[in-house]
């Protein structure tokens, strides 16, 4: 049961939407990934309120250690965040998710307002409402947005100073380039001067990193396989998704687990009119989810805009949560 919360909330749609309701950026994406020699669809689709469900189902299976990692760093290292972010700042989180961490940031920090982003709204909204109800003193203001493009956030928190917090291995998902221009609308998002928590994933042994991907209870593949029942719900598409299969795999050579749907028999479907064929064996790829060394995580963000203050590991060197610095951009060192 969603509580009524007690403190303002503002609720802002910038998801841009044609008349039919559907995200324009959404079907490009589609569109554009089906068409490609290796067909493949941004992993930021994948959470609409079903694949937000299925995530938070995902965050307590056994296999998957993230959640656990980085909530013990939260808990754990509390007085040290509050000793390095200080007091009375907006806390913005980008992709919230329904929030499960972000009462440890917030008890550690004493924040004066919070701002969830999250592309879905009703989850968004419940979430926050939640969240509101645990800290009716504090001023919360939803924005349902698509934080990979600068979001403009609401005036009452216009003159504070800001936190990012981006918690999880998000931007993990990301190739370089892409990574690096969220990194920077981060930035502008927030202005310079401000700071971001970050959370990313270490290297490890590959068969740990595959079963994390590829539960045996089956909920990872139930999560892949929605993008495909979304896009066929949302963008008039008749993939045969019981034909699909979800794959894991770990490639080496770029430090990243790979989720594919994979044909297990040659298709033909349609998406949003326009015909596609998929072959046995052939995949679309949903989602990168790379691994970082300590050198890695520091240049990635070095290259966004933001420079590395401190990190923090949990006990067992499995994931990392990094705090950084909005910077102007430099000619020379």
């Amino acid at each position: 049961m969603t509580v009524k919360p007690q403190t303002s909330m503002t609720g802002l749609e910038l998801v841009d939407r044609d008349d039919d309701g559907v995200d324009r950026a959404f079907r490009a994406d589609v569109l554009a990934g089906l068409s490609q020699d290796q067909k493949a669809i941004p992993a930021r689709w994948f959470y609409d309120e079903l694949g937000s469900e299925l995530f938070e189902d995902i965050t307590v299976q056994p296999e998957y250690y993230p959640t656990r990692a980085e909530t013990e760093i939260l808990d754990r290292c509390a007085s040290e965040f509050a000793d390095a972010i200080g007091a009375g700042q907006a806390v913005v989180e980008f992709g919230s998710g329904s929030s499960v961490k972000t009462p440890l940031l917030l008890r550690a920090i004493q924040p004066a307002a919070y701002v969830p982003l999250d592309i879905s709204g009703d989850f968004l909204r419940a979430a926050a409402a939640d969240l509101s109800a645990k800290f009716p003193g504090l001023p919360v203001h939803p924005v349902e947005a698509d934080f990979m493009r600068r979001v403009e956030l609401p005036a009452e928190i216009g003159a504070l100073p800001k936190l990012g917090f981006f918690p999880g291995s998000t931007i993990g998902n990301m190739v370089a380039p892409t990574a690096v221009d969220l990194l920077r609308n981060m930035g502008q998002t927030l202005g310079t001067g401000s700071m971001l928590l970050i959370g990313m994933d270490l290297v490890k042994d590959a068969a740990i990193l595959e079963a994390a991907y590829d539960d045996a209870a089956g909920v990872t593949a139930a999560f892949n396989l929605n993008l495909a029942h979304r896009v066929n719900g949302e963008l008039g598409g008749t993939i045969p998704v019981d034909q699909l299969r979800h794959v894991a795999r770990w490639n080496d050579d770029f430090a990243r687990i790979e989720m594919h749907l994979e044909a297990q028999c040659d298709i033909t479907f349609e998406v949003a009119g326009q015909p596609l064929t998929m072959v046995e064996g052939e995949t679309i790829h949903t989602e990168n989810s790379h691994k970082f060394t300590a050198r890695s995580a520091n240049m990635l963000l070095l290259c966004g805009g933001w420079t590395p203050l401190k990190r923090w590991t949990d006990t067992e060197d499995r994931f990392s949560l990094i705090l950084a610095q909005s910077t102007p951009p430099r000619s020379a060192p």
